[in-house]
């Protein structure tokens, strides 16, 4: 096999398939109910979902629940419906918590063995004892408990008679360690909390370093592929493999976050950004958690092509988001309908055009792809073009509409402007042109040129929708923070567009449906604020951009 085009997990992964240390290849994706996913766990989801599919094997999908105070239904539900909609299949839905008893009786084991012991040092002596990077840690005063005091003390800590806090269970290991995870590490807890799945079975809680390996072991998972944090994490996982006698021991591989530049991840900050009321929810649509791409229309499969254009190394670097925006791009080119919106109309009045007539055009839906079929298109006297397609008073090469200049309605005529109304406040409400009948289809007869095509809607027949365009919530220009840790805001991430005027076609258009908005971009009908009566549509992406896909 040629390893060239393979990445290092696959490499580990065939050697170890040749060499029999796995009959068969088992992977999982292990959340925490206690957030929202971003694209960074998009990576981890499509990596390992990716892995198990292509080796023939299983991928487990398996929520870590063992810090009942920090999760909720509400996040376990959003991220059920993120790995759906990214179409990573897995057979059933696991859970830490259901192998609590296990857990238990591990660690019951590791007493008796003399692997582990019961502390009454506080949260800050142990801290304190632990040491630093370059001092070693101190001996626990407790560490030379016998197994029998031991097992009582963390059989009254599992009954409830150890207040939170007073008591943990801590592994035997090496507090001279030059790795400080290593340095006895608590493995239990106390916390007198209900559990959203156990309910009040448990008043003491695993630690994620002793459980998480105790969960890929039960399962049968063989390469539990994680991120780079949790290199100095390894020796730990394998203590506890092997310390606890597991059946199947498992593979810890590490990999590369993905990283976005100038992109805001951190839960914190996005919690913040939430508590602020900057944005509307984890859904916003300025927000790279998997529920705010969805919303604001972003595909799966284009997810998809990013990280697999991020590539999968075990060094740190950073993506560009103008690369995932290239990405959902190219995917919606050739499937998106695109029908024409104004998105800050002015009304043009055509005055040689016969009052109360009303004719319709032939327009193909998307010329890249005839198989989405054409349209019928009305035009009438009245219209709407945008603000920004008039001037008063143009610079040189303004080639759209503006006094006595002749312009192409695209699809229909030419038109030239011979007047307007101002407003007592001196803006521009109405624009008066006149059109060549000759011109019909946008060509005239006589061979005469305009350089200038402009889309426009039938004011009559035109449906009023809401448009909102999206930037980066972060200024580029300043970077992610400030000197005191603040976020750089931008002040134009939402722009909306109130009176947006959208053409008969939109009619019926459900939540999710993307529309190339003609010379403006790629929109989405909103799932959360859109009706039947009131349409509204979010920018996914615009229609250029300067970026080029880096050679391969």
């Amino acid at each position: 096999m040629d390893n060239t085009s393979r990445n290092f997990i696959e490499n580990i992964i065939d050697e170890d398939l040749k060499e029999g240390t796995y009959e068969g290849i088992c992977t999982r994706f292990p959340p925490e109910p206690n957030g929202f996913l971003h694209i960074g766990h998009a990576k981890s989801i499509l990596l390992n979902y990716g892995l198990a599919k292509e080796y023939g094997g299983k991928f487990n999908m398996r929520f870590d629940d063992t810090n009942p105070t920090k999760e909720k239904e509400e996040f376990a539900r959003s991220i059920i419906e993120d790995i759906d909609w990214l179409g990573a299949k897995y057979d059933k839905i696991y859970y830490a918590s259901d192998y609590f008893d296990q857990m238990y009786e591990a660690a019951v084991k590791l007493i008796k063995k003399g692997k582990a012991y019961v502390s009454e040092l506080s949260p800050d002596e142990i801290r304190q004892y632990r040491g630093t990077l370059t001092e070693p840690g101190k001996e626990d005063p407790y560490s030379n408990r016998s197994i029998e005091e031991n097992l009582m003390l963390f059989e009254k800590m599992k009954s409830g008679q150890v207040e939170d806090g007073k008591m943990v269970l801590r592994a035997r290991i090496d507090m001279s360690s030059a790795n400080i995870n290593m340095r006895d590490p608590i493995i239990y807890r106390v916390a007198h909390i209900a559990h959203h799945r156990t309910g009040d079975k448990w008043c003491i809680y695993p630690m994620y370093d002793f459980a998480h390996p105790m969960e890929d072991s039960i399962e049968g998972v063989t390469h539990s592929i994680c991120t780079l944090e949790f290199e100095d994490h390894r020796p730990l996982y394998d203590w506890v493999v092997k310390e606890t006698e597991v059946e199947h021991p498992p593979k810890q591989i590490e990999f590369a976050k993905l990283y976005l530049k100038d992109i805001v991840t951190g839960k914190r900050y996005i919690k913040k950004l939430v508590e602020d009321g900057i944005v509307d929810g984890w859904d916003d649509p300025r927000i790279v958690s998997l529920s705010g791409l969805r919303r604001r229309g972003f595909t799966a499969d284009a997810i998809k092509r990013f990280i697999e254009l991020s590539g999968v190394s075990k060094s740190n670097s950073v993506s560009d988001y103008a690369m995932l925006e290239y990405c959902q791009r190219e995917d919606l080119r050739m499937g998106a309908p695109r029908y024409m919106a104004v998105k800050d109309p002015i009304k043009v009045i055509i005055d040689n055009y016969p009052e109360g007539k009303i004719e319709y055009f032939d327009v193909i839906n998307n010329p890249e792809n005839e198989a989405l079929g054409t349209r019928k298109v009305p035009f009438s006297r009245e219209i709407y073009i945008d603000r920004e397609d008039f001037m008063e008073v143009p610079p040189k090469k303004y080639f759209r509409m503006f006094p006595g200049n002749e312009v192409r309605l695209m699809q229909t005529y030419f038109v030239k402007c011979e007047s307007f109304i101002k407003d007592d406040e001196g803006r521009v409400v109405e624009i008066h042109c006149t059109y060549d009948p000759a011109s019909r289809g946008g060509n005239s007869p006589d061979g005469r040129k305009v350089k200038g095509t402009i889309h426009w809607v039938n004011a009559s027949t035109a449906i009023k929708a809401l448009a909102r365009d999206y930037e980066n919530i972060i200024d580029e220009e300043k970077g992610v923070k400030d000197e005191e840790g603040n976020l750089n805001l931008n002040p134009n991430s939402l722009v909306k567009y109130e009176n947006c005027m959208i053409e008969p076609a939109f009619e019926g258009a459900k939540a999710y449906d993307r529309f190339q908005f003609v010379r403006h971009g790629f929109y989405c009908v909103d799932a959360k604020e859109s009706t039947d009566d009131k349409y509204v549509f979010n920018r996914i992406v615009s229609l250029k951009s300067s970026y080029k896909l880096p050679k391969q």
